[in-house]
């Protein structure tokens, strides 16, 4: 032990590197480090990173080229603060308790590596840095908003998937802990929005109903044959799994509402209606 307080530690690790993409890739890196099959666990994640950086959100305030997000930045930053503190904690090179509910599934995770325990830490870091960080979420663009909601849903999605597949996937359950392993390469469609949204910030040039209109045929599928469908379920199992009663602050009866109305058109778009998320619906659908 060295006397230092882990949180404290974890808090000047991300400080440091808030001004470098480069040294936010090595701080979620070092969290996996040791053996390569806990390496694995960190590949959806990371790619997600990378996702964010190409896009310009993590750009700091300072470089006229790329001002990037607060609010993308502090999504990040807490995940980034959460898993340096659990790192700390469980190689016992730093003192203190877990500061916080997801630190500790962060913890568990160590202990226990899996798909489940890594979607419950996963998600409560992310989860807790929604809701800590609405308001900022108020000074994105409408757009941007969605994007916030689909990122949202789809990594409940894939949590559910793992843990409750019949759930998740109806008739497909069998498939469901393949198709959401984080270790593997499939659970990238689920997670990665870069082929669902355009590679760019900020969207000044597109309000939700283009947006809406440049997501990909088979992302669209996904959203709105599967997902929305049966969001108030994956909203629900959130809550309990993580044990956080606020994901009911996420949605309304199953209606994302993250900085956007629970009534907006863009969850009952025409989209829906279209023979791909249509067949997607069908095919799972849970017996009866």
């Amino acid at each position: 032990m060295t006397g230092e307080d882990a949180a404290s530690v974890a808090a000047a690790q991300v400080e440091a590197g808030r001004d470098s993409t480069e040294k936010r890739i090595a701080l979620a890196e070092a969290f996996y480090r040791g053996a390569a099959e806990l390496r694995r666990y960190g590949r959806a994640e990371l790619s997600f990173l990378r996702w964010e950086i190409a896009r310009g959100v993590l750009g700091t305030d300072d470089d006229p080229g790329s001002p990037g997000s607060p609010w993308w930045r502090a999504i990040n930053e807490r995940l980034l603060r959460d898993k340096a503190e659990a790192r700390l904690l469980h190689d016992s090179t730093a003192d203190g308790d877990p500061s916080s509910r997801s630190v500790e599934l962060w913890l568990e995770f160590l202990a226990g590596p899996s798909s489940r325990s890594w979607y419950r830490a996963h998600n409560a870091s992310i989860v807790g840095g929604y809701i800590d960080h609405e308001p900022l979420a108020a000074d994105e663009l409408p757009a941007e908003r969605l994007m916030m909601n689909v990122a949202l849903f789809r990594v409940l999605f894939t949590h559910t998937m793992v843990a409750r597949p019949r759930l998740a996937l109806g008739l497909l359950a069998p498939f469901g802990r393949l198709l959401g392993n984080p270790r593997g390469g499939s659970v990238r469609f689920f997670l990665d929005l870069n082929h669902s949204f355009p590679s760019r910030y900020p969207l000044t040039d597109l309000d939700i109903e283009q947006l809406l209109l440049e997501e990909g045929a088979l992302a669209r599928a996904l959203d709105y044959g599967v997902v929305l469908p049966r969001a108030a379920d994956l909203y629900g199992h959130a809550a309990a799994a993580l044990d956080e009663p606020r994901v009911d602050q996420l949605h309304d009866n199953g209606m994302p509402c993250y900085a956007l109305p629970a009534d907006h058109p863009a969850w009952n778009h025409q989209t829906h209606r279209r023979p791909l998320p249509r067949l997607a619906a069908f095919v799972t659908r849970s017996r009866r």
